[in-house]
Parts: C-alpha cells; structure tokens; sequence
C-alpha cells in the first residue's frame, strides 16, 4: 500500500507580541493609532530603559531593530521608537483562540511556542482541498476572526514547512516541497538555516561556505570535521531538506505547561538571559493560573550556539504558580547550568502539575508565598479588566534578594 504524502504546516504569527498589544490597544482602549504601521517595540523595562526587545513592527525593522537586542541600543538607533510593556496575560489569549481555530482542521497539532505550531494536515487535507486553497483559508480565518496575520508554511516536513513560513511577510502562504529546495532554498544565506548560529556560519565562510547549497553539497566529513559530528550531521540533512522529527502534541494538560524562545542574537549575559527568564515566567505563570492548576517540578532548557542543549530541573517542596517563584528558580537553575556560551534558544518548562482544588498547603508554605499568590491572582484579575498598563509589578524580587542574586551573578560569572 502506497504511503501517503505528508503535508505539514508551520504557522507563525507576524510580529506576535507587537501584533497582539495592537490588537488590544485598539479593541479594549479604543485607540485609533495602531502600532503595527508605526516604528514600535514590545519589551524591557520602559521607564529605566532597560531589557531586551521582545516584539518589533515592521516599520521598526527599517532602523534594524533585532529582536533579543538591549533596549538601549534599540532607543539609539530609533529614537521615536514607541516602546510598550508586554501583556503576557492577553498573550496567552490570542494563542489559545488561535489554537482552536487550528482544531477545526486536524487534531494533530504541535504547540512550537506561544506564537507557532506545527499541523500535520496528512489524514485530514482530502477534507478541506489543497494544501495552499486551505492555508489560506486558514490565514484568513485568523485575520478575520482574531484580527493579526500569520504566514503559513506548507511541505512535507516540519523543517521544510518552518522554513518556508519565514519566506517573504506578512500575512503569506508559501510552499517547500522537495522538488522546490534548489530554487527556493539553496541561494539563501547560510544564517536563513534552521539552526545556524552566528559562529557556526563564520566557522562555514571560512570554509568558503556562503548559502544554504553550498552546505548541502559539501562533502559531510569537511562539515563534521569542523563543526562537530551531530551539529555537521544536523545541519547538512537540514540543507538537503532531511527532517522526519513527528508533529507531536505538546503541553497536554496532564504533563506540564512551558514557554521558549528562539533568540534572533546570541545572548551571553546574565542580565540578558534573566529577562527572558522573566518574560517565559510571567506566560507560563499566567498559563497556570488560567488552566487552575500548579506545578511541582521547573525545568529550565537552554540550547548554544553550537546545537549543545542541557536542561536542568527542581522538584519543588510545594507545588505554585507563583510567577516569582517560578522566575527565582529558573534564575538559580541557569546559573547552576550555564557556563555563558552564547545561547540561541532558551525555554521553561513546569511539569508535575496538579490540580489547584486539591494542593495540599505546606505547613513551611512562608507568608510571602501566600501573598504572592494572592498578589498574582489580584493582577491577572486587573489586568485581564484593564490591561497590563493599569498595574505593573515593580520587581519580583526583594531588594535584599536582588543584592543576593547580583552578588552571587558576579562571584560565579567567569572572566
């Protein structure tokens, strides 16, 4: 019997986080000036200037504003750049209306991160009609319903599809089947590959090395020799378009809730990497608080330059959903892991869950937890009424602790 061809999705949404504010700005508070068609930034500390971006509009790209990048360097390079904090709780709302949506159409879906999935369309197209008639529909549903834009990517595997979604944007559907690899994916640089950092691509134009072909057709023991026999091996299968990773479901509700992020410039500072960490802990904290359950179990990944990744995790003596609490020892996790190797993705996982009617209270549960529970639960109430501008947390940390944590950051750093 004749296997049938597979045919993924890969649906990211343009500029999430900047989108979604937008969105939200323009619904719930009734502004007329949406911040998708201005030069606007997602992200860090707005009134100190400090952090890192999260989310940019496309007319911020126009002053070549990255995301990951400091905010001061952002505001250096545009100085009217309008900066916005992010409303992690409305976040997590458009993604789950964006999921269901997806439910429509297959129940095989992989949750790749708050603003992307994989849909393997395989047993379920013969349904709908081709794969491009059905992206489509699939992209305007959103915009018309939700009202943000997606690009789609359509292939036969989850590499390809990812690949093809970052093709030109936004609001497009693009194609990457195999027969399209030389034409539409070897001229690119070597950076626009899947796992491509910027060291790995300085050691490939050493070698000559400057597209994405001419990874595919070097010899794989020239690649292997320099750049390590997994990550040589990973890259070159990805080049020749090789991926046969399943779409598998991911954060069920009965394994855990987590949150990454695919850095667009290598981090290798403490400070940086903690703000990510806050970003991840305020989502994953709000996605607790919503489903009503806790976690016993927090698990911080982290994957460098070079395609090494390590996890390290904490079996917690009593269950949360504090944000706070999740942030401090996902801090203390990366410091006990990270050596300060350029990292290119960073993620956080809670795991253990149970559900929030039958925690069971420790009798060492401290004061400060309990009116930190009672604390979240007051902010994600105002913010979900008024938005995360009426209310901000000003620090999720003690002084005495952040004096702890900054004395500790320098004594472990190395030179």
């Amino acid at each position: 019997m004749e296997m049938k061809k597979r045919i993924i999705f890969h649906i990211d949404v343009n500029s999430a986080f900047l989108s979604w504010e937008a969105i939200y700005r323009i619904k719930e508070l009734k502004e007329t000036l949406d911040l998708r068609t201005i030069p606007s930034a997602v992200g860090g500390d707005i009134a100190k200037r400090r952090g890192i971006i999260l989310a940019k509009s496309i007319p911020a790209k126009q002053f070549n504003i990255n995301t990951g990048e400091p905010v001061a360097q952002a505001l250096k390079k545009c100085p009217n750049l309008t900066l916005v904090p992010p409303r992690f709780d409305y976040f997590v709302k458009c993604s789950n209306s964006m999921m269901k949506i997806f439910q429509d159409y297959t129940p095989d879906i992989e949750k790749f991160s708050i603003d992307e999935a994989f849909l393997d369309m395989t047993e379920t197209i013969h349904l709908f009609g081709s794969p491009v008639d059905i992206a489509d529909q699939i992209r305007e549903r959103i915009y018309n319903e939700l009202g943000f834009t997606v690009n789609i990517g359509i292939s036969t595997n989850k590499l390809l599809a990812k690949m093809a979604s970052d093709f030109r944007k936004p609001n497009l559907c693009h194609t990457l089947f195999p027969e399209e690899i030389a034409e539409k994916m070897w001229p690119l640089p070597i950076r626009e590959l899947y796992f491509v950092g910027k060291m790995a691509a300085q050691k490939c134009q050493q070698l000559g090395i400057q597209t994405i072909g001419d990874i595919a057709n070097c010899d794989l023991a020239v690649l292997q020799s320099h750049l390590g026999q997994k990550y040589g091996k990973l890259i070159h299968d990805y080049a020749n378009g090789i991926d046969s990773s399943p779409v598998g479901e991911t954060d069920s509700p009965n394994k855990g809730y987590g949150n990454s992020i695919t850095l667009s410039k290598d981090i290798s500072d403490y400070d940086s990497a903690n703000q990510v960490l806050l970003s991840l802990s305020e989502t994953v904290g709000s996605r607790l608080r919503d489903a009503k359950v806790k976690c016993n179990c927090i698990t911080v990944e982290i994957r460098d330059y070079n395609f090494n990744q390590k996890s390290h995790q904490i079996t917690l003596d009593t269950p949360t959903d504090i944000t706070s609490v999740i942030y401090e020892t996902s801090c203390r996790l990366l410091k006990e892991i990270w050596d300060n190797t350029p990292l290119r993705l960073m993620g956080i996982r809670t795991t253990k869950i149970t559900d929030d009617d039958f925690t069971q209270l420790s009798i060492f549960n401290s004061e400060k937890n309990e009116k930190l529970e009672k604390l979240d639960v007051a902010v994600d109430k105002i913010r979900d009424r008024y938005g995360t501008d009426s209310i901000k947390r000003a620090s999720f940390l003690t002084p005495e602790s952040i004096c702890e944590h900054s004395v500790n950051r320098h004594k472990t750093q190395k030179p």
